[in-house]
């Protein structure tokens, strides 16, 4: 701390918490002259991008694999559809669901439907950017 004294007298002796809020503002005022620097560091040898690559092509061969098997269930759904169509019509004994929603062949075409498009968005999805896919 400086010591400021003016003809015998010392502010610090007689005004001893007055002196130190003044020198305190003093270096307050200095402080916000000075420039700031922020480093961000992400890691030690990752990068964000390359991180980021590597989950887009764990999600794409998710996507491939789960595309793979959306079409046997299409077809599962579809072969519900047309029982149910052939019970209605009396080709085949009764259909296995008598009641509830999934009772009716409307139902069971349309998840055939839905499902064999969510395996062609998977498909496509699994593909972009592959060079070999065509």
């Amino acid at each position: 701390m400086k010591q400021a004294c003016v003809a015998g007298l010392c502010l610090h002796r007689v005004f001893p918490v007055w002196y130190e809020r003044i020198i305190y503002r003093k270096n307050l005022l200095n402080w916000y002259h000075s420039n700031m620097v922020v480093r961000i560091r992400f890691g030690k040898s990752s990068s964000l991008g390359r991180t980021l690559g590597r989950k887009r092509q764990e999600d794409k061969r998710l996507a491939l694999i789960l595309a793979a098997l959306l079409p046997p269930s299409a077809l599962a759904a579809a072969i519900l559809g047309i029982w149910r169509i052939a019970a209605d019509l009396n080709w085949t004994s009764s259909f296995a669901i008598s009641s509830g929603i999934f009772s009716h062949w409307q139902v069971w075409l349309a998840a055939a439907v839905a499902l064999q498009l969510c395996s062609r968005v998977l498909t496509r999805y699994g593909k972009s950017g592959d060079p070999a896919a065509g």
